[in-house]
């Protein structure tokens, strides 16, 4: 059966994804944006076309909704990709331990953000964080993984199965909490320092929203920030961050996501047989950030 559309539902889909690529317009100000909305969510032709150009371009489409609009996220080695260590350049910082250092922040932001798989899969939860909690959060799980190797060692067990993310909690370990610039200003290679830097990234992202003033200010999620997650959950790096203690793990079992049109993290027990999402299963907490 030939397909009804034409050229304009072309340019319709292409103008859709553009407003998509900017994370601070929403549908309630633009009409043009909202009407493409309601278009994409009732019209499933047209909804398929959306995705498969935005595929083309090297982006996947999250989901969708009237308040938000559009929320991408860029594909591996798409030119819309925000890589870490491209992160951590424009933070003047060098050095394959920066970027592990600035990924393992970033996905204990996430999983701080969202602590339970109920939050994660609400979409009405709004979770607060802050570069105070986040650091203490992260060096409580340091201390942890210390006396947990200590007690392996003197009782002759066998390694961690994660050595490569131990050793990154060993040196945040001994990276300084703060230390200041000479005229003043937190380091930017403290700890504080990376995490506000992540906070405030993601405050430019659209992801996350400002809810409290000072150096140890609150932030507030977004939903565009719990569709991220959710894809990020579905990552063996955000799993193993987890298995290591930096947020309770509920007594159900770990966060999964099943599906794409579902998007949300079945909290089961063990492994969900054919869970998955197109993100590769082996990527790590150093590989990449979404920047659309």
């Amino acid at each position: 059966m030939k397909s009804a559309l034409s050229m304009d539902d072309v340019e319709d889909a292409a103008k859709l994804i553009a407003f998509g690529m900017r994370p601070r317009q929403r549908p309630a100000k633009d009409r043009v944006y909202r009407d493409l909305v309601r278009r994409y969510r009732g019209e499933g032709e047209f909804r398929v076309l959306v995705e498969r150009t935005a595929k083309g371009l090297g982006l996947k489409v999250l989901g969708t909704a009237e308040d938000i609009g559009m929320v991408l996220a860029a594909a591996p080695n798409s030119v819309f990709e925000t890589k870490m260590e491209d992160y951590v350049r424009v933070a003047k910082q060098r050095g394959e331990g920066e970027k592990l250092l600035h990924g393992i922040i970033h996905l204990a932001v996430a999983a701080l953000a969202f602590p339970r798989p109920d939050d994660l899969a609400s979409d009405s939860y709004i979770g607060r964080i802050s570069a105070e909690a986040v650091d203490r959060a992260v060096r409580d799980t340091c201390d942890r993984l210390r006396d947990k190797a200590d007690e392996a060692e003197a009782g002759g067990d066998t390694p961690s199965g994660t050595p490569e993310l131990e050793k990154v909690w060993n040196a945040y370990a001994r990276r300084p909490e703060a230390s200041l610039t000479k005229d003043g200003r937190l380091a930017m290679n403290s700890t504080k320092g990376m995490i506000t830097r992540a906070l405030n990234f993601l405050t430019e992202q659209g992801f996350l929203t400002v809810a409290g003033v000072g150096d140890d200010g609150w932030f507030r999620t977004t939903p565009r920030y719990r569709l991220q997650v959710r894809e990020l959950a579905a990552t063996s790096a955000f799993e193993e961050l987890l298995s290591l203690g930096v947020v309770p793990m509920s007594s159900s079992g770990v966060l999964h996501v099943v599906s794409r049109s579902q998007a949300v993290a079945d909290a089961v027990e063990g492994r969900t047989e054919g869970a998955g999402t197109d993100t590769p299963e082996s990527e790590t907490v150093d590989e990449r950030l979404s920047d659309v």
